[in-house]
């Protein structure tokens, strides 16, 4: 190994500065693919922290909405609402950083001292990026938004769901990851253009956009032959079988979108259903899908799934059990590619994580830190920033930055007052 491998060795982006002022999913999760890649994440949050620190279920005092999207990532806690102080400690910090990722509302934005241009005094060539649901003006700027809402306006609600049911939302955020992966793109393509002009920038993405983005097939189809993409439910539009279908214990994903999958599922199942002037073609088995799906589904109730599943491997079709969470954690696949590992916790043990999806053979990134806890890291980064303890002391004194155990403190005296 080289001596430029070894000094990347956590990953390609080791000692890139990125600060992660961003709450909840998309703002964060760019953070975390960052701090995959090797960035020295910041994670800056309030004495009340990341909205996340507060849902989903429990794991001891912690939460897993926040343990699974933060793995990588020292926090501190600075109280922006103490004005000059705490802007003080920020900028000093922000002087240090590449990349500074906010999804903080506009008016919130300014009044905290946090826009582009106020961030660019402490560094001039900074990479400053922010997430809104709509975009940062326009009729929609301003507004509160998440996920779900993008679903709605981009048209993705209208076109996901039964043909004759109700739109349905998704339930995994993948508007938000889909957000957090243009984040992180813009991150890095802006690490480059600096490379080459000297300069920083400030940089704009939305859900709306990202989701408009993704939505290019059916509104291509809308714009350009005025076909109005109708919901499918779990088949194809354009082709058939296409669905889910079920065995003797449990259900499984079938899909044939050429000639050659029919006849192999045919060949496979010893069913001559291609001889069928029904299901001859391509055209013909979508007229006739309802008739085609009723066979290939009783002929699958004479497997059991996992049976089914290695004779249609063997049979090179393009088919994957439904799998519950227990079978997703377990699948051999996933675990081969270690995309969930295990790490120490600051004060719930051993945690899973999922891992870094890229696969660097020159500068591998993983998961080196576990998700912190708030205010875990406050004094390490103040003393790196060049405070000493007086000074550190002072500034939690005066309730501008706290540590957990500062913050661990306070609750134990509102408790007190209370009582």
């Amino acid at each position: 190994m080289s001596k430029a491998s070894r000094d990347l060795a956590d990953g390609p982006l080791s000692g890139i500065r990125v600060l992660d002022l961003a709450t909840m999913l998309a703002g964060p999760y760019a953070a975390t693919l960052l701090a995959d890649m090797g960035a020295d994440v910041i994670k800056v949050e309030s004495t009340f922290g990341d909205d996340s620190r507060h849902l989903g279920p429990r794991r001891g005092d912690q939460r897993t909405a926040f343990m699974s999207l933060n793995r990588n990532k020292r926090d501190i806690v600075i109280d922006m609402t103490q004005g000059e102080q705490a802007q003080q400690v920020l900028g000093r910090l922000v002087a240090t950083a590449d990349i500074l990722i906010t999804n903080i509302r506009g008016a919130a934005l300014d009044k905290l001292g946090l826009g582009y241009e106020q961030m660019r005094e402490h560094r001039q060539d900074l990479i400053w990026i922010s997430i809104t649901a709509f975009g940062y003006d326009g009729p929609y700027a301003g507004r509160p938004g998440i996920d779900f809402l993008a679903q709605g306006y981009a048209g993705l609600l209208a076109q996901n769901g039964d043909p004759d049911g109700e739109p349905v939302r998704l339930t995994v955020p993948l508007i938000d990851v889909m957000a957090s992966e243009l984040v992180c793109s813009a991150a890095l393509a802006a690490i480059i253009a600096r490379g080459k002009t000297g300069e920083g920038q400030r940089i704009e993405v939305s859900l709306l956009d990202a989701l408009t983005h993704a939505m290019t097939n059916p509104i291509g189809a809308f714009q350009n032959a005025n076909f109005d993409t109708p919901r499918t439910g779990n088949r194809s539009l354009y082709f058939a079988p296409s669905g889910i279908y079920k065995c003797k214990d449990g259900k499984l994903v079938i899909t044939c979108f050429s000639q050659k999958f029919f006849v192999n599922l045919c060949e496979t199942l010893d069913r001559d259903w291609v001889s069928d002037p029904r299901f001859a073609t391509i055209d013909a088995r979508k007229d006739n899908e309802d008739e085609l799906d009723r066979q290939l589904e009783a002929r699958c109730m004479d497997f059991s799934r996992d049976e089914l599943v290695d004779l249609l491997v063997a049979g090179d079709l393009l088919t994957a059990p439904i799998n519950e969470m227990a079978d997703v954690v377990n699948d051999p696949q996933i675990r081969h590619n270690e995309m969930i590992v295990s790490i120490e916790h600051a004060t719930e043990g051993t945690v899973d994580v999922t891992n870094l999806p890229i696969k660097f053979f020159g500068t591998p990134g993983g998961v080196r830190l576990p998700p912190p806890i708030l205010g875990q890291h406050t004094d390490e980064i103040l003393s790196e920033l060049g405070y000493n303890a007086a000074e550190i002391k002072a500034l939690a004194e005066n309730e501008i930055v706290f540590s957990h155990q500062n913050l661990e403190d306070a609750k134990a005296r509102r408790r007190a007052a209370k009582s």
